[in-house]
């Protein structure tokens, strides 16, 4: 059976990796302008200002490129403090080292280019509304016309102690590769202890290191804890087992802890009952209607009493509109982010602008609209059209309307819980679709053929993982 599964995930990935390089074979990056044609962006008559260069900022500012085309009056510039958007979807494979770091980091740069838009790679400091003048912790300052801020979010901790501290949060590229990190310095620390143990009482029993040092609790049950319990899993009993014949993967324990009656609360309730099935088969503990109560450097305490001795702990368990907007002056909800009304304008600030994660968004009906992806980038395309239409002097802006296509996760390379558009079903097909699908939204045709073929490789060669310290 497992031939099977093989080989119809072999054909399926031949299939995306051949369209993948094809496609990257025949791009050509096309200039919007030559370097000697283009006019500086303060030379605009009409700026428009991006703030933030996720799904959000940067979905407007390409949208904004594109309708523009054909007119030179909009200057379009996104100021982000990476040069990279982050292509979440795919973190959770740098775990297991399913996919590489580099090829989930989109450039920026490249692509805006592309779009006729310009980019800086600068951070936010502060905002003058009465100057319109962006100001930067370079010291740099960007005037704009139009400004839109697409900040994105941080993990909210919600006051539980210990949980900052002692947590990995899952926050840029770089915390998953901690969390690979952690496993393989975990089985570096268990090989040494086997041999100081062989040289003084010249046994090997296995339990040289302590259980905690082995067990890593994921708190959160939404997509992305499932997805990182699940590579937990894959990198302990298929990427690392080669390189550590004399470590057993099964002294690996992962626990998922969820305050919800059940994980994956957004998704269908077979789907739930599916994912959970798959997890217990991967030997994931999963505990469900239940809180952190503090977090320390060796253990997770629950607030039913329970508590798991733990060195490794993942922060899932939440997010809040990014702190930045905090030291702005606009008018705000707490930490859902810049209050907007449903043409994503932000009330009191003329010619200003919030969406995605750092935005508390509502749709045409006053409801409010989810802080995901696929919203995110709904909302850059619904935005840049208003914008256009207040530059042309039109007061009939069309107010936002969030069309959901459904939720995919994938729980490692073989198996998925898909629902679009009201059609439901799981298993390896669901798996190939997760990733023909996410292959295909990827940007950049360079990362789509990198990705295409190293699944396409994986197939016959083992992954190789390595701990690059100090990075």
């Amino acid at each position: 059976m497992n031939r099977v599964l093989k080989g119809g995930l072999m054909m399926a990935c031949g299939a995306v990796a051949a369209e993948a390089v094809r496609r990257f074979v025949y791009y050509e990056p096309q200039r919007r302008y030559d370097p000697w044609e283009r006019s500086p962006y303060k030379e605009f008559s009409n700026r428009v200002l991006v703030v933030g260069g996720g799904f959000a900022g940067y979905t407007v500012a390409k949208t904004l490129g594109e309708l523009t085309e054909d007119r030179d009056d909009v200057g379009v510039m996104v100021i982000n403090k990476e040069n990279f958007f982050t292509y979440w979807p795919m973190v959770a494979g740098i775990i297991s080292s399913d996919v590489e770091t580099k090829n989930v980091a989109q450039p920026l740069r490249r692509a805006l280019i592309g779009s006729g838009a310009s980019f800086r790679r600068a951070e936010l400091e502060s905002v003058d509304f009465e100057q319109k003048l962006v100001k930067t912790s370079s010291g740099l300052e960007f005037p704009y016309d139009h400004l839109v801020l697409a900040l994105g979010a941080d993990p909210a901790f919600f006051g539980i102690p210990g949980v900052e501290e002692h947590c990995i949060s899952m926050k840029t590229l770089v915390d998953a590769e901690n969390i690979r990190n952690r496993l393989i310095e975990r089985y570096e620390e268990a090989t040494l202890a086997r041999e100081e143990a062989s040289e003084s009482n010249g046994k090997m029993d296995g339990d040289e290191i302590p259980e905690s040092k082995l067990t890593f609790v994921v708190i959160g049950g939404g997509a992305t804890g499932v997805e990182i319990a699940s590579e937990l899993h894959a990198l302990a009993h298929k990427t690392l087992a080669p390189d550590y014949p004399n470590i057993d993967p099964k002294r690996v324990k992962i626990f998922l802890v969820d305050s919800n009656e059940e994980i994956l609360k957004e998704l269908d309730p077979a789907l739930r009952r599916a994912a959970r099935r798959h997890l217990e088969e991967l030997e994931v503990k999963v505990i469900n209607e239940v809180r952190a109560e503090e977090v320390t450097d060796g253990k997770v305490i629950l607030d039913d009493g329970q508590e798991i001795e733990s060195e490794n702990v993942v922060w899932t368990a939440g997010n809040r509109a990014s702190a930045k907007v905090e030291d702005l002056d606009v008018p705000q909800k707490g930490e859902k982010g810049v209050e907007t009304d449903e043409y994503m304008r932000v009330p009191g600030r003329e010619n200003v602008w919030a969406i995605g994660d750092c935005a508390a968004n509502v749709d045409k009906d006053g409801e409010a609209v989810p802080p995901n992806a696929q919203a995110a980038v709904q909302q850059g395309e619904a935005l840049a059209k208003n914008i256009l239409a207040v530059i042309d002097g039109s007061d009939e802006l069309t107010p936002f309307e969030y069309k959901p296509m459904g939720q995919l996760v994938e729980l490692g390379s073989q198996f998925a819980v898909n629902e679009v558009m009201g059609v439901k079903f799981k298993g390896l097909p669901a798996a190939l679709f997760w990733r023909a699908a996410y292959l295909f939204k990827l940007e950049s045709p360079e990362n789509r053929a990198r990705i295409a073929a190293d699944w396409f490789l994986d197939l016959f060669f083992h992954p190789s993982v390595t701990q690059i310290r100090g990075r």
